[in-house]
């Protein structure tokens, strides 16, 4: 059996993500990610058994890492305002600096039948357990887990990805949507 290489694996990543944003999931044939990864096909099935397992393990790997990105910015010293305002800025930087593994992460949690099977997400667990521990000790109000996570990322998103506005506008847009949403969610 042939090695991993770190390197070849992250290229596999690369291309994948590139291909997806390009051609959309059918598009990124096995032979078309390789090629783009400069490697061969059979190099990309040493790291995935098939391009349904391949999609899943870098979609599972790049959604945990948006999560684990905003857990490390958060301390739960903060006051309400604080973190909200923490976890806002750090999901909107996140989206701007990781345009391409964000919008992969987006597209592909659009797609139920890839994403139903991903399991296992423990980062995301810790932002539910987060708000849970803010609605226990009354910081935030007591809505389900599901609508504050809305709240508080669906618009961040609306707001980085709107192309149409120069940065300024949007940094204005972001500090009034963070007023807006801890006036709607913190006690």
């Amino acid at each position: 059996m042939r090695k991993k290489d770190d390197e070849k694996e992250k290229s596999i990543k690369e291309a994948v993500i590139k291909l997806i944003l390009q051609e959309g999931f059918h598009g990124a044939s096995i032979s078309k990610i390789a090629k783009l990864a400069g490697v061969s096909p059979a190099t990309v099935y040493i790291y995935y058994e098939n391009k349904e397992n391949m999609l899943q393990d870098i979609y599972s790997e790049y959604s945990e890492e948006v999560y684990d990105y905003l857990i490390n910015k958060v301390d739960v010293s903060m006051g309400g305002q604080q973190l909200v305002e923490v976890l806002i800025r750090s999901y909107y930087g996140y989206i701007l600096e990781h345009k391409e593994i964000y919008s992969f992460v987006e597209q592909f949690s659009n797609c139920p039948s890839l994403a139903n099977h991903c399991s296992g997400k423990k980062n995301v667990c810790n932002i539910y357990n987060l708000i849970q521990d803010m609605k226990q000790n009354k910081i935030i109000k007591e809505y389900s887990e599901e609508i504050i996570m809305a709240f508080i990322f669906y618009p961040v998103k609306a707001i980085a990805v709107d192309s149409q506005k120069s940065e300024a506008e949007r940094g204005l847009l972001l500090q009034e949507m963070i007023k807006v949403i801890q006036d709607a969610i913190l006690v």
